[in-house]
């Protein structure tokens, strides 16, 4: 007799589809820079403002995404962030202005994937899995390199033959055509369908929350502020974020078209990244479920520093030097996601881990719009990413001791703040 596939894994294998498609979104804008610098004549900084713009959504909306799925459900969360996209997406191919890239890439696509980042990945994870929840969620953010390992040398062929618009409402019907895939097979809880979580063997009936989103977001917020190791959560993925989707899946592509490598070619390095962080991420969940995430986070960020400080002088080993960057750095490129969740939960609570995910998320999206914004001041006012690349390597050193004191206050007796009581999802 054969066994049947436990429903949690086609809930889990549509979210991967999902969230590959949103990473397919937010990986767009590093195609266009080149090509809008050259049809409209806009600066570098402009184009990375309204990408700045993207990313600090992307992140904020990640915690309130989380409470809007509490409130109203899986199914029609994402059908409505999918919907969005599409159409802001389109709408970017009749775009003219400076201002319409900062209000449509900035402001309606970064709102759109904001309701399905990372956070949505946690939620997945923690409601559908209770064996094998770190691979699970590994695989899930590996999903964001898997989109770019997709769709970044597709979409490079399309801007150079086709021009820029094309890539826009390429990835606009793209995202349509996931709208009735995921209203047809997107469920919210084992519950709705008759059946435990997977590794469970008892039945759990959650009760969904009932109050405003945006109070139940807040109110997280100024109880995780009271956390020690909230900051020190926050802290290091500030600096995830400076170090990954702020600089280098903006600027790899303009820095590689300052040395004169072609735009395609340099699109099939991020490709390469994905490829290999497909992997890392994977195995980072392997290795959440069995060792110390404090220390996995600290080897993690140790070496994503010594990756970036070698990046400049890469290019004197031509396009070898960079694939070896490529495959090291890609390895390490989101693989912090599963340990984090895994910290957050340990501080918070298992049910409040994808919330609590939610803000130290946004501040890895505040890095990340900190870092594409400056990187292209930087590029603008000195002509070079040098600095912006050093920089970054330096401060995920630190990341890597600060991950070391996650936890510490807990062992030492001194007690974390937790969620006020019924704040469950």
């Amino acid at each position: 007799m054969t066994r049947r596939l436990h429903y949690a894994w086609v809930v889990a294998g549509v979210t991967f589809l999902v969230l590959l498609i949103g990473a397919g979104v937010r990986a767009t804008p590093s195609i266009l820079i080149v090509p809008l610098q050259q049809e409209f004549g806009w600066s570098t900084a402009t184009i990375s403002g309204a990408i700045a713009i993207n990313i600090f959504l992307y992140g904020m909306i990640g915690p309130f995404a989380v409470a809007i799925i509490e409130r109203f459900g899986l199914r029609r969360a994402v059908c409505g962030a999918l919907l969005l996209l599409a159409c802001g997406v389109a709408a970017t191919s009749l775009m003219t202005k400076p201002w319409q890239l900062m209000l449509l890439w900035g402001v309606v696509v970064g709102s759109g994937t904001g309701m399905i980042s990372n956070v949505l990945g946690a939620t997945i994870a923690g409601r559908w899995f209770t064996r094998h929840r770190g691979l699970v969620l590994g695989l899930l953010t590996a999903s964001s390199a898997t989109g770019q390992l997709i769709f970044l040398p597709m979409l490079a062929g399309l801007a150079t033959s086709f021009g820029w618009r094309s890539v826009s409402i390429t990835v606009a019907v793209i995202a349509l055509m996931l709208v009735p895939i995921v209203a047809l097979l997107l469920r919210d809880r084992p519950s709705d369908v008759g059946i435990p979580r997977y590794g469970d063997t008892t039945l759990h009936h959650a009760v969904n929350t009932v109050g405003n989103p945006a109070w139940r977001a807040i109110s997280a917020l100024g109880r995780g502020l009271k956390s020690r190791d909230f900051w020190l959560l926050a802290g290091t993925f500030f600096i995830c974020g400076a170090s990954t989707n702020g600089l280098v899946g903006t600027h790899l592509i303009p820095l590689c078209f300052d040395h004169g490598i072609p735009e395609v070619t340099a699109a099939s390095l991020l490709a390469m990244m994905g490829i290999f962080d497909l992997f890392g991420t994977t195995a980072s969940g392997w290795l959440t479920d069995r060792y110390d995430s404090r220390k996995l986070l600290a080897w993690y960020y140790g070496l994503r520093g010594i990756s970036l400080m070698f990046l400049p002088y890469a290019f004197d080993y031509s396009f070898y030097g960079l694939s070896l960057f490529a495959m090291f750095y890609g390895l390490d490129w989101i693989a912090t996601v599963p340990p984090t969740v895994k910290l957050a939960g340990r501080a918070f609570g298992e049910d409040n881990a994808a919330l609590m995910f939610g803000w130290i998320a946004a501040s890895h999206q505040v890095g990340a719009a900190s870092a594409a914004w400056l990187s292209g001041v930087l590029r603008t006012q000195v002509g070079n990413y040098n600095a912006a690349f050093f920089s970054a390597g330096l401060l995920c050193i630190v990341a890597a001791m600060m991950s070391l004191l996650i936890g510490s206050a807990s062992r030492s007796g001194s007690r974390e703040v937790p969620l006020p009581k019924g704040a469950t999802a």
